[in-house]
């Protein structure tokens, strides 16, 4: 009834001249106006996801950079460590991954050193990966949306033009007013998967690229960590 109302509101405003895009869904068929909701709803959610994900990615980024840079200037790896609690920083987990594995380590009777090195470096590694995989984990969502949705806007359109083709049967008219509606109606379907999938492939390519950045910088600092606490190893 509200959508039966702002379509009417618009066409009294002067619009009948133009398409609108109200009166073009509420005339549809119950399949395509399916079609054109579930698009619309993966359309908000792919919103949400790029809106949460920069937000997130711009906490993190800058926790991550502020750890980093107490962590290397700290006097002790493990004393800073304790005093931040910055476990829920991915730098803070690939620390504490390291640190545990070089304690075991250094406790062991019977030092081997190349035994230490790999088993220290897989499990800052096997860090690294499960803190990129997080964060990459919402992105499988846009992927989805921007290699499906033309498809879903494409199969409402097609059923929308077999619609008409069908209402041209049952009225014997072929004339364009009678095919022009409904054909218009299908298209906006695809319209709309467009817009879905669209900024939902623009932002996956970029938010990719801003992960795969990421996991570097965490693959540089648990480089930088393997070297220094091996070294201590060896040392001792």
């Amino acid at each position: 009834m509200t959508l039966d109302l702002l379509a009417a509101t618009l066409d009294f405003a002067g619009d009948t001249g133009r398409l609108n895009p109200i009166k073009l869904f509420l005339d549809a068929d119950i399949v395509v106006q399916a079609i054109m909701i579930g698009l619309i709803l993966a359309s908000i959610w792919v919103w949400t996801i790029i809106v949460t994900f920069m937000m997130s990615m711009g906490s993190i980024a800058r926790r991550c950079n502020k750890y980093e840079d107490g962590f290397w200037e700290a006097q002790s790896f493990e004393a800073y460590q304790k005093e931040r609690r910055r476990g829920e920083v991915p730098l803070g987990k690939i620390a504490s991954a390291g640190l545990a594995e070089w304690r075991r380590n250094a406790a062991l009777k019977t030092f081997d050193p190349e035994g230490a090195r790999q088993r220290i470096g897989m499990a800052m590694n096997s860090t690294v990966g499960e803190e990129a995989d997080k964060l990459a984990d919402r992105l499988n969502f846009l992927a989805t949306v921007g290699s499906v949705a033309p498809f879903v806007g494409l199969f409402g359109t097609v059923w929308g033009i077999m619609n008409s083709f069908f209402q041209i049967g049952q009225q014997q008219n072929s004339s364009l007013a009678v095919v022009a509606p409904g054909i218009s109606e299908a298209l906006f379907a695809t319209a709309i998967g467009l817009f879905a999938a669209i900024p939902a492939v623009i932002a996956y390519n970029r938010f990719s690229h801003r992960v795969n950045a990421f996991e570097a910088q965490l693959q540089r600092f648990a480089d930088k960590l393997h070297a220094a606490l091996t070294r201590q190893l060896e040392s001792r």
